[in-house]
């Protein structure tokens, strides 16, 4: 089955299917307030469908030249098939569309996959936020990453 990429899709779909792939994707996953709060103003989206099906999708935040990944997610089962590298290729077209100069993101220190996948899209480890994320026990480092387009 072929994959499309829609820019704008989750602000067409039910709020219940974005989260079913949100809770499915993080240990400690964003409320539906907080993904709501996300659709529109300086934010964009876009949904990666399987035929009809959502199956995966990213959320970015543009202020100014500065564009910010602030969530990626490809349900579990169709992760491993390039799904994600898709939604990268996507983003990154977007934030230069909008005439980015940077685009940040954070990750999991213990993401290794994500963070090798972040790495073949030039983004280069910047900072590190101690104690930043939730975790079973305690709190979780995370890495911020960054990228230029010049």
């Amino acid at each position: 089955m072929t994959s499309k990429i829609v820019a704008g899709l989750l602000n067409e779909m039910p709020l219940e299917t974005i989260m079913d792939i949100e809770e499915a994707c993080h240990s400690f996953p964003w409320s539906a307030k907080t993904m709501q709060s996300c659709l529109g103003g300086r934010y964009y989206n876009a949904g990666l469908l399987l035929g009809d099906e959502l199956v995966g999708f990213y959320v970015a935040e543009q202020v100014g030249p500065d564009h910010t990944l602030m969530d990626i997610c490809v349900a579990p089962e169709y992760q491993g098939q390039g799904y994600a590298k898709q939604l990268m290729v996507h983003l990154l077209k977007q934030a230069q569309e909008r005439q980015a100069e940077n685009c940040f993101l954070e990750v999991r220190e213990s993401n290794l996959n994500a963070i090798a996948v972040y790495d073949k899209f030039n983004f280069s480890a910047v900072g590190l936020r101690k104690h930043y994320y939730p975790a079973k026990e305690g709190k979780e480092h995370a890495v911020l990453m960054a990228r230029s387009f010049f």
